[in-house]
């Protein structure tokens, strides 16, 4: 079953979600209907996770080489440097490119919950692509983001704004949660966490 707000706010209280935003967030000044933000925040059937401003990093080309996931070389991304101006704090994704952020709020995935993250329809519209990312039962941290940039033009991606929307799905518990087995991606800081095996 998917969850909806009341359940969202509920678990928020007892630490899913931190810091958490119980309504969701268009305006930094709302009585005036100024300083627009992608949206973030508690929403009727999800949550909008913002990006964190302390990392993005973008794959290059090394010549020579091959990424492989069994063996994942770092040298093959890079940092880029968090921008700023009168819309708001951004990182620029390139053109035909793919890059890698990180959620500004921690989860803590109940056991008997999956929760689902999904791109945004604003950046959709931009043709930036969020990877569907599932984090399982009893799941810890950060979550890292992946974003590829479909476009032929370069891409602001905001950060202390919506990134992602997660949905919250209710299964019968299961016999072994993400924690149980000490998953590869428990506890992720506020850093991009790379592959692993």
């Amino acid at each position: 079953m998917l969850k909806n707000d009341r359940w969202i706010k509920e678990q928020a209280s007892t630490g899913m979600i931190t810091p958490f935003q119980e309504g969701l967030v268009r305006h930094l000044d709302p009585e005036k209907n100024q300083q627009p933000v992608l949206s973030f925040g508690c929403s009727s059937y999800g949550y909008d996770l913002r990006l964190s401003p302390k990392e993005f990093m973008i794959f290059r080309h090394v010549p020579g080489t091959v990424m492989n996931p069994k063996k994942f070389n770092p040298e093959n991304l890079e940092s880029t440097p968090l921008n700023k101006d009168e819309d708001g704090e951004f990182f620029i994704l390139p053109a035909h490119s793919y890059g890698l952020g990180v959620a500004l709020e921690k989860m803590k995935v109940p056991p008997n919950i999956t929760v689902v993250c999904l791109g945004k329809s604003t950046y959709a519209r931009l043709g930036i692509i969020v990877n569907t990312t599932p984090a399982e039962a009893s799941w810890e941290g950060h979550l890292t983001l992946e974003f590829s940039n479909s476009s032929g033009a370069d891409c602001r991606i905001y950060a202390n704004e919506g990134i992602c929307q997660l949905l919250f799905f209710e299964g019968d518990p299961c016999d072994t949660t993400y924690s149980d087995r000490s998953g590869k991606y428990q506890h992720q800081p506020e850093r991009v966490t790379l592959a692993r095996i």
